[in-house]
């Protein structure tokens, strides 16, 4: 039995309280802090409300998670095991450095990336190795979905399916709707930085950068449907090719409709999506923070949402017997049936699940070492074992190939 802090309380923070007041044999004590202390109030009456048997005991607190001290001063007051970090990003070096001045283990979902740069990298956070080691603290960065499983998977094609892993490619598709004109299912700060980002790929030793949707193809995702698909650089990438140094090419594709592009290239032409601030009647404001604040909010698009998500990584290489080899290793995740159960929609669902998952494991010993860690660097079969047992079943596909070169 272990006491956690969650940091955020929107539509990811939702379900890691929701899925750690499901798994009270691990969390006896939850605090969820957060800037708008409301958010995490109405988080803890749906507790009280859809799960009342959980001996997990909830409470909340206000916190700006900018403030090193304040946020110390709540880690020694609480005491916690671990913290987890479902913040913005902007907001993960501040957390890392209050979880060692008040001696907390650290799990987050996203890596960091600062606030005026459309920059995100690992190499921020992987410099405080030393320290965390020296601590005798683990910090597990990137455990959502993609990501977080997309990483497991990628350990776990390594451990049953292959030799060597020479071209990876991460999929991953919302077949949802969610009836708005348009909407992001995550942050709209964090979604449209990264999207309207340049591309980026690992090709034999380097990376090649793209411009934003530049690269495409169709692409069938099992128990949902084909749709087209557009490269993107993403952050697990960086560590992926690190950890598993035979990967000639890495790729990660996502898919977006047509409407949704339409009204992205609208809102970047006329400079909506900008984070440069501009001067509007005496106050500094980016362009971006504005359109994030008329944007529906993530966690609101859940209840009439309906489809599914599919999210997997294929594998090429020499597999485990000595021949060419190609396996799909995935999930698919349905919209309506995460708001039945947690009250949020299918995106938040896949990325609170994982967290949840991962803090179970660091709290149980299982995934536990000082320093900072990727979550590809520990025993995957532990974490897919989960998977299926907290919402997120795991299927396999051998043999086909569903992403060409």
């Amino acid at each position: 039995m272990s006491k956690v802090i969650i940091i955020g309380a929107g539509g990811v923070g939702n379900v890691v309280a929701k899925k750690c007041a499901q798994n009270d044999e691990v969390f006896s004590e939850v605090l969820i802090a957060t800037r708008t202390v409301s958010k995490a109030d109405k988080i803890v009456a749906e507790i009280h409300e859809h799960f009342p048997n959980s001996r997990a005991v909830f409470s909340t607190r206000a916190v700006d998670a900018d403030n090193v001290p304040a946020l110390v001063e709540l880690f020694r007051e609480f005491q916690p095991e671990l913290v987890i970090n479902v913040a913005l990003p902007y907001q993960d070096l501040t957390i890392m450095d209050a979880c060692l001045e008040a001696g907390v283990h650290y799990l987050d979902t996203a890596n960091y990336e600062p606030r005026d740069v459309a920059k995100f990298e690992y190499s921020w956070q992987w410099a405080y190795r030393e320290r965390f080691e020296q601590a005798g603290l683990m910090a597990l960065l990137g455990c959502g979905f993609d990501p977080g499983a997309t990483n497991v998977f990628t350990a776990y094609h390594a451990k049953h399916h292959f030799q060597a892993i020479e071209y990876l490619d991460i999929v991953d598709c919302n077949n949802g709707n969610h009836g708005k004109a348009f909407a992001t299912n995550f942050n709209p700060e964090i979604n449209i930085r990264e999207i309207t980002a340049n591309g980026r790929y690992w090709d034999n030793g380097n990376w090649v950068e793209t411009r934003p949707l530049e690269i495409s193809q169709d692409i069938y995702y099992p128990k949902v449907q084909t749709r087209t698909s557009y490269v993107l650089y993403h952050e697990e990438l960086e560590s992926l090719v690190i950890n598993f140094p035979t990967i000639k090419r890495a790729r990660f594709w996502m898919t977006f409709g047509e409407s949704y592009i339409r009204h992205l290239n609208v809102l970047e032409g006329i400079g909506m999506t900008s984070i440069e601030p501009i001067n509007f009647r005496g106050q500094q404001i980016a362009p971006l923070e504005f359109l994030k604040a008329v944007l529906p909010a993530p966690e609101s698009l859940a209840e009439n949402y309906t489809g599914q998500t599919c999210i997997g990584v294929q594998a090429k290489g020499i597999g485990k017997d000595g021949q060419p080899n190609v396996h799909f290793v995935y999930n698919v995740c349905d919209h309506a049936a995460t708001y039945k159960e947690v009250q949020a929609q299918g995106v938040s669902y896949t990325t609170g699940v994982p967290a949840m998952i991962g803090a179970m494991l660091m709290l149980q010993g299982i995934w536990q070492k000082p320093g900072v860690y990727n979550v590809e660097e520990f025993d995957p079969d532990p974490f897919i074992d989960a998977m299926n047992r907290w919402g997120l079943p795991v299927d396999q596909l051998g043999g086909i190939e569903l992403v060409r070169d």
